[in-house]
């Protein structure tokens, strides 16, 4: 794999909710392009780790690096301009509105002249933008003009894809992909995935579904109990897919000891 070095580390990173634990002393790291897989069971820690990347949760302590650089995530802007993108389950999509227009929701390109002091929405310019930026990966959609909540699961994805790829996020996290779709659809978002991949720098993949993340993932990360309980980098089992899911399902349930790092 090119590029070794990590864009994303945590050293130590805690965090409780009262006496509750749902991270302690947790190191994870994310290397330069490489697809990790982020897994473990129900309680495991996932998802406030990744609330802790995505800035919705501050750790109760340890630090973050970005592109080698000590950093502050206090909030979703902090980890935005950092260009780290969180694509949670429910995509966070403007139903009744189009491709484009969910592309821009919040940030409009306005027409020039006159229409800029009437505030009138350059439609033209933002249709062009959005298809000249996603030119690279195939989204396939009937009509850029239908309504999001008319798409199918997969199709729904892409779009709150191609919105990270177009505001230029450099590393994306994606929470449970391809949950609660069918096998081709489920088949087309993870084809979709790895088309990404060329252009962003990182991407972390929560899920449930071990042959998902076999399918597209470099490395696992595996967290039990709040706690890092080890990887599993996939290029040590090649022609061995059947040691790689066993020694993946005994890391997650802790039944018995593996070699990781």
């Amino acid at each position: 794999m090119a590029g070794m070095e990590n864009i994303i580390e945590t050293k130590g990173t805690t965090k409780y909710f009262g006496p509750v634990k749902a991270l302690e002393n947790v190191d994870f790291e994310l290397r330069k392009d490489e697809v990790l897989g982020l897994v473990g069971d129900n309680g495991a820690g996932k998802s406030t780790l990744i609330k802790i990347l995505s800035g919705a949760y501050i750790p109760d302590s340890g630090t973050i690096k970005v592109y080698g650089k000590t950093v502050d995530i206090k909030n979703p802007r902090d980890a935005f301009a950092l260009g780290i993108e969180t694509i949670y389950q429910d995509l966070a999509l403007y139903d009744t509105l189009n491709f484009t227009k969910n592309i821009f929701a919040g940030r409009e390109y306005l027409q020039r002249g006159v229409g800029k002091i009437f505030n009138i929405v350059d439609e033209k310019r933002m249709r062009k933008e959005a298809l000249n930026k996603i030119k690279d990966i195939s989204i396939n959609l009937p009509k850029l003009t239908q309504k999001v909540e008319t798409l199918s699961g997969g199709q729904r994805q892409a779009v709150a894809i191609a919105r990270a790829l177009f505001w230029g996020r450099r590393i994306i996290i994606m929470d449970e992909p391809t949950a609660a779709l069918g096998v081709k659809e489920s088949k087309k978002v993870l084809n979709l995935i790895t088309e990404v991949r060329k252009n962003v720098d990182g991407i972390i993949v929560i899920t449930h579904n071990l042959e998902h993340v076999i399918a597209i993932a470099d490395r696992i990360f595996v967290l039990r109990k709040g706690e890092r309980a080890g990887t599993i980098d996939f290029k040590d089992y090649k022609d061995k897919s059947a040691e790689l899911h066993s020694d993946v399902v005994r890391l997650i349930t802790g039944a018995e000891l593996v070699a990781v790092n």
